[in-house]
């Protein structure tokens, strides 16, 4: 993290100035490096030296015990933190611990999407119907009725009635050139000569006919209910999330741990074989309370949010291990 902040740093200082040389900044880079270097392995010396104090103040601890010397300083108390608990028991040990501050986890409902509308589009509906449409239109016409005919047969005049002389008979008939001749006149009646001949029945004439308008049926798609739109409302729409919330800040309290008057052999090495298991290296399982024994509990305290400063009985709780196996 140093690291990044000193190069986000000295980029900043190029980009401001613009015109500085890239190799010199590149040389103050390197050298800012191993200042960094130096400032890690000057905080891990520390480190180590701080665990072992921390030794050496749960051993002295053990002593002050068994010497039956007073843990508590004769001045009072300035707070609460600095009274040792009054319920403890002969033969436990307790050391100011650092309590982290701990967090609890409560569920809150948040507006996810605000309330909104959106548009459906209804396409229209069809459909087929039978229709009669009009094909032709209706119209007057003018037919021509032609004449008739019929046959007839009528008696022709074919010589009229006349009156002719004819030689007679009577008791004065002429016998000779001597006697006297005899003429009747005579009526000869008209003849007649019957003739068939066609004559006209009826003569020709015209008509108006009217000719009906015609119709056809055919099948028509029509529309049955027209294209609409449809405003759909969307309620707003919440959700909820799990998030971390303060439940205490960190705080220094008395807290009971692992001394020399409570632990064995038997119990550290249960310690270092858990601690091992846990995946922090605890060092050689020799029974003792080393830098790197303290070092990896440390380290799983850490991991676990646990209370630092000491092997905690807490500590031993989340590893198993049972005080006075």
């Amino acid at each position: 993290m140093l690291k990044r902040t000193l190069v986000l740093g000295l980029a900043a200082v190029g980009c401001a100035a613009g015109t500085a040389n890239l190799s010199e900044v590149e040389q103050q880079l390197r050298v800012k490096e191993k200042e960094v270097t130096s400032l890690e392995n000057t905080l891990r010396d520390r480190e180590k030296a701080l665990e072992k104090q921390q030794g050496q103040i749960a051993r002295l601890s053990g002593d002050l015990d068994r010497a039956k010397m007073p843990a508590v300083s004769a001045q009072p108390p300035r707070s609460a933190s600095d009274l040792l608990p009054a319920s403890a028991r002969m033969g436990e040990c307790y050391a100011k611990t650092y309590v982290p501050e701990s967090y609890r986890s409560e569920s809150v409902r948040v507006l996810k999407n605000s309330a909104s509308e959106r548009i459906e589009i209804i396409p229209a509906r069809y459909e087929t119907v039978s229709e009669r449409v009009l094909v032709r239109e209706a119209y007057t016409k003018v037919d021509a009725i032609p004449a008739t005919y019929e046959w007839a047969e009528e008696k022709v005049l074919v010589k009229p009635a006349h009156s002719v002389w004819k030689k007679g008979r009577g008791p004065e008939e002429k016998v000779d050139d001597a006697t006297g001749e005899i003429m009747c006149l005579v009526e000869v009646p008209a003849e007649y000569e019957t003739v068939r001949k066609r004559v006209l029945k009826t003569a020709a004439t015209t008509r108006e006919v009217t000719v009906p308008a015609e119709y056809k049926t055919i099948q028509v798609r029509k529309v049955a209910e027209p294209a609409r739109s449809k405003r759909i409302a969307i309620p707003e729409e919440y959700a909820t999330i799990n998030r971390s919330v303060k439940a205490a800040d960190s705080r220094m309290e008395w807290r009971p741990i692992l001394c020399e008057t409570n632990a064995t052999p038997q119990l550290v090495r249960s310690l270092q074989q858990s601690l091992q298991a846990a995946g922090h290296n605890p060092g050689p399982i020799d029974g003792t309370i080393g830098p790197r024994t303290l070092g990896a509990v440390k380290s799983f305290q850490r991991a676990k949010g646990l209370p630092a400063g000491g092997v905690t009985i807490a500590t031993l709780d989340a590893l198993g291990v049972q005080v006075g196996r």
